[in-house]
């Protein structure tokens, strides 16, 4: 229960900071923190499906959470060090 309440509250920060940043022009930290979401919400889904029983799914979704977790390595490295 702890888990899934850490995953709502990162997803609505991460909503925060997405209409923050696109309200400020900023685009370059408004496309980071919306990767940060759409790596957050495709964890939770591989989540909530693996417990479903639906392990295709979930794996599927455990992939395209890993890789939007590298995106956002990369774009906070592009980004906010450079």
């Amino acid at each position: 229960m702890q888990t899934k309440w850490l995953f709502i509250v990162g997803i609505a920060v991460a909503v925060i900071a997405s209409f923050y940043y696109v309200i400020q022009l900023d685009l370059g930290m408004a496309v980071l923190s919306m990767v940060a979401l759409f790596a957050l919400t495709n964890a939770m889904r591989a989540k909530s499906f693996h417990a479903q029983g639906m392990v295709r799914e979930a794996r599927w979704m455990r992939m395209l959470s890993i890789f939007f977790g590298i995106a956002f390595i990369v774009l906070f490295i592009v980004t906010v060090v450079t």
